[in-house]
């Protein structure tokens, strides 16, 4: 599909310029692009404002698509809630993973201590089938579907860990909207009791779990999620280290912004969620500083060098290089993750603080915000009626009505020269070196 160049009503109308003064209910709308709208205005959430057009038909336009004065009318009209605010110790409250109140990005600060609420945890026995090998439960965010039954505490410490990376994901200040896809009441998982029968449900052979976009599906066998028989029944072990699930978990929440990202930032945020520390439902994000120093330690034992190597090429990599690079072995697929999340968590936590006193990570806030703006784009586009789904899940459009850009060689680098900033790679190259070389690591970049 070509790059688009779509309006701000993406899944509306087209933006003109023919003024409709005459009906004094009507006002100029104008998009981050400069075009204006004559409409009303009808309603408004968290994310989006309805608004009339001089023929009657209403309009969903997404607040990110707004200039800054637009989006400012909108909460004069219909406030929406202020998140709560510090607590008396100095932490930032958790983020509800549900809630779609999303912070202004001047106000958005790094949490510290991260803890699931207990509500998102309690368990729903909405079916049990041992005979047919179907058992379905249900945590405030998540549906599972499981081959054997599992006692309620069981399915509960099952849950605790991905509410916990959902609640996560949310609270950081990327600004992630955690919803489930389209046509879900909440996100899918599938449990398997064995590796046997994971891999004869797609699981890859050398995975322990995985997360297909294609079906929305978070396959994972029991053993990956610390379950063992003892006896007739499954028990949680205690000891099990749920890194690689909080990963996985962390590309399912992310979903919406897949299609927009590169690979790198998709496989960097699942690394670095993998990376903090975590306990029994609990992540202690202030602690990403010893949380990747630790992760530097750990794959320096495996004999990776703490090289990023030729930060354009792995910046601007696309899918099908990556592939090729990541099918060659492990210890390949291993080092491009490694390499991620070192520019990650340069630019969330190592970015221009030293050099012009930016709050940390604020290019990279700015750059996900740009990304939930295609995602809201996105959305939009299928809710409308001009859309025909597909039960195979093709969909067909008007030719004068495309979607927004989705093409994997495009879609994901639109936004990157938010996170350059005007810096040419070489310049960035010389600041991640200098960044880390700031909280006492060492590190090679070209």
């Amino acid at each position: 599909m070509k790059p688009a160049n779509h309006s701000l009503l993406i899944g509306a109308v087209m933006f003109a310029f023919n003024a409709l003064a005459e009906d004094a209910a009507l006002r100029p709308w104008k998009d981050t692009q400069g075009r204006i709208l004559q409409a009303a205005f009808v309603s408004a959430t968290v994310e989006s404002v309805t608004v009339k057009m001089s023929d009657g038909k209403e309009h969903q336009i997404p607040l990110a698509r707004l200039s800054a004065e637009d989006q400012a009318f909108v909460k004069s009209q219909a406030p929406v809630p202020t998140p709560v605010a510090p607590t008396a110790q100095g932490t930032t409250p958790v983020v509800s993973a549900s809630s779609l109140i999303r912070t202004p990005i001047d106000k958005r600060t790094w949490p510290e201590n991260v803890i699931v609420p207990t509500k998102s945890i309690e368990i729903q026995i909405v079916e049990e089938n041992p005979a047919a090998r179907k058992c379905i439960y249900r945590s405030e965010g998540f549906e599972f579907t499981s081959q054997a039954k599992l006692a309620g505490s069981v399915m509960k410490e099952v849950a605790r860990t991905f509410e916990a990376t959902k609640t996560l994901v949310a609270s950081l200040p990327w600004g992630v909207v955690c919803r489930p896809p389209e046509g879900f009441e909440r996100y899918q998982a599938a449990l398997f009791e064995t590796r046997n029968d994971y891999i004869a449900a797609g699981g890859p052979e050398n995975s322990g779990g995985v997360y297909m976009s294609g079906d929305k599906i978070f396959r994972v066998p029991f053993p990956s999620i610390g379950l063992k028989l003892l006896g007739k029944t499954y028990a949680k072990d205690a000891d099990y280290d749920g890194g690689t699930l909080i990963h996985e978990i962390t590309h399912q929440v992310m979903d919406d912004y897949l299609t927009f990202l590169p690979v790198w930032v998709i496989e960097g945020t699942a690394e670095y969620t993998e990376m903090l520390p975590y306990n029994a439902g609990k992540f202690r994000a202030d602690a990403h500083k010893s949380g990747i120093r630790d992760h530097i330690k750990e794959v320096e034992k495996r004999g990776y060098p703490i090289d990023i190597g030729n930060l354009e090429a792995h910046m601007t990599m696309n899918r099908a290089t990556w592939s090729g690079i990541a099918d060659t072995s492990n210890k390949k697929m291993g080092e491009l993750y490694f390499r991620s999340v070192l520019i990650l968590y340069y630019f969330c936590h190592l970015d221009g603080v030293k050099k012009d006193g930016d709050k940390q990570g604020t290019h990279f806030i700015k750059f996900m915000e740009a990304v939930y703006g295609e995602t809201e784009a996105l959305r939009t586009f299928f809710k409308d009626p001009r859309v025909k789904h597909f039960p195979d899940g093709r969909f067909s459009y008007p030719k004068n009505f495309p979607p927004p850009d989705m093409n994997g060689e495009t879609a994901p680098f639109k936004h990157l020269t938010l996170l350059l900033n005007d810096r040419s790679y070489s310049q960035i190259a010389q600041e991640i070196i200098e960044g880390y070389k700031s909280i006492g690591i060492k590190i090679s970049v070209n």
